[in-house]
């Protein structure tokens, strides 16, 4: 059986990470929150394949949950999460309890302005200072090489890659592809939280924002119809509310009126008592 060893201090995760970069080895870090699925593990597979050694952390971060938001009941299973990670390749699991990453007296705070004040932001307050505190400092205590994150949570992503680059912090930060299962509907810990009929439903997500990135590639639609169409869409399939869908530009999150540079069809929509996010990527005809 293949095992993963533990630590729970930033002291020894550096020190660990330390002796393998010194030792010129390739370091890829892969943060999570645990409730680890096919998504998370497809992150340590890309690691792998780009790195020498993968270390992954596993910490349920209280500053990115809103009063309202389900930290209480986030899925923990710490036994479980360390196995399926050691099962394809992580070799060493940052694990620490609350006091290790905010101290008695902690009193800073990450923000990134941006790419954080639409989309999810209105809907999440406190949510990307959140994260962006978290993933900054889990880059400073581990210093790997890289850093992987998944496209499905799209906004997050440019998020931290803008936070790194302004902060000159010396990780490449990577890109992994989102999961799916087979009808589309992308992976996630929240997932749990669907009925059997409200999951039936919920490819549609998927479905209506490939519609529309398909549509504005081939000039079938202006962005704003689309987006009416979409809207219409979710709405008959059982999801409400739907806190956006909109199309943005790939890399700045502005709006897109017109397709004339890479951009994304982003969507975030409630499905009973599950939020889903979701987005694709649509390029403009040549």
């Amino acid at each position: 059986m293949a095992s993963i060893e533990t630590v729970r201090t930033a002291a020894a995760l550096r020190h660990r990470i330390a002796a393998w970069r010194s030792a010129g080895e390739r370091v890829g870090l892969v943060p999570t929150m645990g409730g680890i699925h096919d998504g998370h593990l497809a992150l340590v597979h890309a690691a792998r394949e780009g790195c020498d050694r993968v270390a992954a952390t596993l910490f349920v971060n209280p500053k990115q949950f809103g009063p309202s938001e389900d930290f209480a009941t986030y899925p923990r299973d710490d036994a479980r999460d360390a196995r399926l990670l050691a099962e394809v390749g992580a070799e060493l699991l940052f694990a620490p309890g609350l006091e290790e990453m905010y101290p008695e007296g902690f009193a800073t705070r990450v923000s990134v302005s941006g790419v954080t004040e639409g989309l999810c932001g209105p809907h999440r307050p406190g949510f990307f200072d959140g994260v962006a505190t978290v993933v900054c400092k889990l880059l400073m205590q581990a210093l790997p090489d890289a850093a992987y994150f998944g496209e499905k949570d799209y906004q997050q992503l440019r998020m931290v890659r803008r936070m790194v680059a302004d902060l000159a912090i010396p990780v490449d930060i990577v890109p992994v592809a989102t999961v799916r299962e087979a009808d589309g509907l992308a992976l996630s810990s929240r997932n749990d939280y669907l009925t059997a009929s409200e999951r039936q439903n919920a490819p549609t997500l998927y479905r209506v924002l490939s519609a529309i990135a398909t549509r504005l590639e081939g000039g079938q639609g202006s962005v704003a119809d689309l987006t009416v169409w979409g809207l219409g869409e979710l709405e008959g399939a059982g999801f409400g509310p739907i806190d956006y869908l909109e199309v943005r530009d790939a890399d700045t999150l502005e709006p897109v009126e017109v397709l004339d540079k890479p951009a994304r069809v982003l969507a975030a929509a409630w499905l009973g008592k599950a939020r889903l996010i979701d987005n694709v990527a649509v390029r403009p005809a040549r």
